[in-house]
């Protein structure tokens, strides 16, 4: 199932001008940018961008440096997903179909997605419909909804007790955040499932309130909170940190 959202909602709920964020073009394949591993690879990484990035953004942001600082053997991906890929519906199935699992073939050890924002949301959508695709997540200030529903999850206690409605038989604007924590709830009855999930917000980021209510879905050490802002001057440092404890743990 995919998840079928309208451009006005989406667009809405992040808080977005629209002529001022790239779209992308769905009628093109997803653009990427390929950067070798200074090492003979074994790990890939695929960066998906925040809502205001593009390819362009993502070479000048420091994540491939960052990247490649914590892990010499990986090789990273930058793609495009940008809005326009989220607003066909078909963001998961193009990111699967066109990068994910075109590396598989290639042997990588292991794939790995570093999704800044609405590319964390996008990682996450790509988690559901692609479960044990990818072996790690790094979640850097995932958009997760909106205040309203954030809220109520917290007033049923937390993710683990709250009781979302039956599922829809299509997901669209109008259900898409409570399937989005329909999904992250089963990581709270399959300790397995988040083994490899770390989470990021920087103590400034005006998306930090969905923090206490993912945190306690995470093993305690793979949820930080490092100073700084929704930017790249926090996620690329921080994506660095945790890459280097994945290898030491």
């Amino acid at each position: 199932m995919t998840f079928k959202l309208s451009w006005s909602w989406l667009v809405l709920s992040l808080g977005m001008l629209v002529g001022c964020f790239p779209r992308g073009d769905p009628s093109k394949p997803i653009p990427t940018e390929f950067i070798a591993a200074p090492q003979k690879a074994r790990r890939l990484v695929v960066v998906l961008p925040g809502r205001a990035d593009d390819v362009a953004v993502l070479r000048r942001s420091g994540i491939t440096q960052a990247v490649q600082q914590a892990w010499p053997d990986a090789d990273v991906v930058l793609a495009g997903l940008a809005l326009g890929y989220y607003m066909e519906g078909q963001a998961e199935r193009r990111l699967h179909a066109e990068v994910i699992e075109p590396a598989r073939k290639r042997g990588y050890a292991q794939v790995w997605l570093v999704g800044a924002s609405l590319g964390g949301m996008g990682a996450l959508m790509y988690d559901r419909a692609h479960p044990d695709q990818v072996d790690g997540l790094v979640l850097l200030a995932p958009y997760l909804g909106e205040k309203q529903l954030l809220q109520e999850i917290a007033a049923a206690g937390g993710v683990a007790r709250w009781q979302p409605p039956p599922p829809p038989r299509v997901i669209d604007e109008d259900n898409f955040q409570q399937e989005l924590w329909r999904h992250l709830q089963t990581w709270s009855r399959a300790p397995g499932a988040r083994r490899n999930v770390w989470v990021a917000y920087g103590d400034k980021d005006y998306l930090r309130g969905a923090l206490p209510l993912i945190a306690p879905l995470l093993p305690p050490q793979h949820v930080l909170q490092p100073r700084g802002g929704h930017d790249w001057e926090t996620w690329s440092p921080i994506t660095r940190d945790i890459l280097s404890r994945v290898d030491a743990r």
